[in-house]
């Protein structure tokens, strides 16, 4: 019966490297490096949700901007004098033409 030397071809080099003793010794660090993936993927999630978070919150920024624009416009142009006399007609009121009178004491 021949001896098989440790580098034959027909060995597989890595069969002594990965037995039982080696696995069960690296139990630790095998359990750190899934630690630190789950850690990795749970990090990847979070900043995925942040950054939806941030564009709906930029998107619902620019529509309340938008908003803010159209009725300032609108509150300019009704408190023009001219838009408030003809708000004020259907009431009876009417513009005084007459200089105010000064009391003085």
């Amino acid at each position: 019966m021949p001896k098989e030397n440790k580098t034959s071809p027909g060995k597989n080099p890595l069969k002594g490297f990965f037995n039982y003793q080696w696995i069960v010794k690296n139990i630790p660090f095998f359990l750190f490096l899934s630690v630190l993936a789950v850690l990795y993927i749970a990090n990847g999630h979070q900043s995925d949700k942040t950054i939806r978070r941030i564009n709906s919150t930029s998107g619902e920024l620019k529509e309340l901007q938008y908003e803010y624009k159209t009725l300032k416009s609108e509150v300019m142009f009704r408190s023009q004098e001219a838009q408030i006399v003809k708000a004020a007609e259907p009431l009876g009121l009417k513009l005084n033409k007459e200089m105010p009178v000064r009391i003085n004491n």
